[in-house]
């Protein structure tokens, strides 16, 4: 696994570097294609507006000289009869703009922006929109399309009139080519977000699969060293027993017996941690909730750890303050829990290590604090204290025995009780565990 997971992640990082890749040049390429395609249509649409204006010059009556006879003209006359009505004395600016809408609208782009103009031969702007001056010349972010309107051919007109011009500027062109793609981009933007999803979760429960890895390990290498030594001290004492000089003295007998039963005894309470592990895995704590003075329980708790704390030179200072400290828990749980808290703090104690216990009362509830003077936890371990398996680093030493369930045990039992525990601490200087449960109502 450990050599594995570094190349899983790599994999799967380059594989998502070559999607980012391949889905940029695709988004490219597509702009691309959508610019080019936008810019056609925005052509087609002013060729066609071109001829529908052009075309209705044939609707002008023409004006017929006679044959032979009648009136004379001077030279100018025919010029200035036969010159044709300008767009904007056959059209109004809404005419137009209805008619690039109606054709923008069969090419398929409807929500495109738009402005234009009509100019004269001389360039000259016969009629605009209201923002054609302002759009028009500002080129670096909008695109101009001209078309020349020519009379068609066979009107009265051909050849007579001078060419007017018609002028689509098109703002924002290229924001508008990205807008129309906005469902292709939400659907790229999608699937990359379900692709980095699966990413995420797929180094996840890598990083899980190693914790729980290392967890397991851990676990037997604690089960092992916990079990091999009251093994080995049973295994001493059997072979001392059949010593024929100690069978000959009742005092061995019963010294050796003594230790045999107090290690079977310890190996009796492995078990049970671990039966009690599988049980609150399985969600099965089972309360037998009953009235439960919390000093009673403190006290007897302390004295199931008094060896413990001679070994030590240990010292316990108890401020029972608490002025109610009635409560409804189960009796075996409670006292576990509590039995837990002052385990641990002589665990993670220095030589003569110092317990500070005290109780506080409020209106509802009670507050419990064991405190000691130990080796205390770095920011990691009072995040992971209350996992299960978890044990705070001591070092290379097994000094600390243990398979890290006493504070998954404890959190487990605070929540059957709908309490809550708290936890301070201070590398090199000490924990401080508060506990907090309701008091018994009424």
């Amino acid at each position: 696994m450990k050599k594995t997971f570094p190349v899983i992640v790599i994999l799967i990082t380059l594989s998502l570097l070559g999607l980012f890749i391949i889905q940029s040049s695709w988004l490219n390429n597509l702009l691309e294609i959508r610019n080019t395609e936008f810019k056609s249509k925005v052509d087609n649409v002013a060729v066609r507006v071109a001829n529908q204006l052009n075309g209705s010059a044939k609707s002008t009556q023409s004006l017929r000289l006679p044959k032979r006879g009648g009136l004379t003209f001077n030279s100018d006359f025919h010029l200035h009869v036969l010159k044709p009505p300008t767009i904007d004395q056959r059209f109004s600016v809404q005419d137009i703009h209805t008619m690039i809408r109606r054709e923008l609208d069969s090419e398929g782009i409807k929500d495109i922006n738009f402005e234009f103009a009509i100019v004269s031969p001389t360039e000259d702007i016969e009629m605009s929109t209201r923002n054609f001056s302002k759009e028009y010349w500002d080129t670096i972010v909008n695109r101009r399309h001209y078309m020349p309107i020519i009379p068609e051919s066979g009107s009265d007109f051909e050849g007579i009139s001078s060419v007017e011009s018609i002028i689509i500027v098109v703002p924002d062109f290229k924001k508008q080519v990205w807008a129309s793609l906005k469902w292709e981009l939400i659907g790229a933007a999608v699937f990359m977000l379900i692709i980095i999803a699966a990413f995420y979760v797929t180094i996840r429960s890598l990083l899980n699969q190693k914790k729980l890895s290392e967890i397991k390990s851990d676990f037997i290498n604690n089960m092992t060293h916990e079990f091999k030594t009251p093994l080995a001290t049973i295994s001493l004492a059997v072979d001392a027993i059949r010593n024929d000089k100690v069978q000959a003295d009742p005092t061995k007998m019963k010294y050796f017996s003594g230790i045999i039963k107090e290690e079977n005894i310890r190996m009796n309470k492995h078990v049970e941690t671990i039966l009690q592990a599988a049980l609150m895995e399985k969600q099965e704590l089972k309360l037998n909730i009953e009235p439960l003075h919390v000093h009673e329980v403190i006290q007897h708790a302390l004295d199931n750890h008094q060896l413990q704390l001679q070994d030590k030179e240990g010292v316990v200072e108890l401020y029972l303050n608490a002025a109610n400290d009635l409560i409804e828990a189960d009796e075996v749980h409670f006292t576990n829990m509590v039995s837990n808290l002052i385990d641990n703090a002589i665990k993670y104690s220095k030589d003569k290590p110092v317990i500070r216990i005290t109780t506080h009362s409020t209106a509802k509830n009670i507050l419990i604090r064991v405190e000691d003077n130990g080796i205390g936890m770095n920011k990691e371990s009072l995040k992971r204290i209350f996992e299960k398996f978890y044990r705070a680093h001591t070092g290379n030493l097994h000094n600390v025995k243990g398979f890290g369930l006493g504070m998954s045990y404890v959190k487990t039992v605070i929540d059957a009780h709908k309490g809550k525990i708290k936890v301070d601490s201070t590398l090199g200087k000490g924990s401080s565990f508060t506990l907090e449960v309701s008091l018994k109502k009424g």
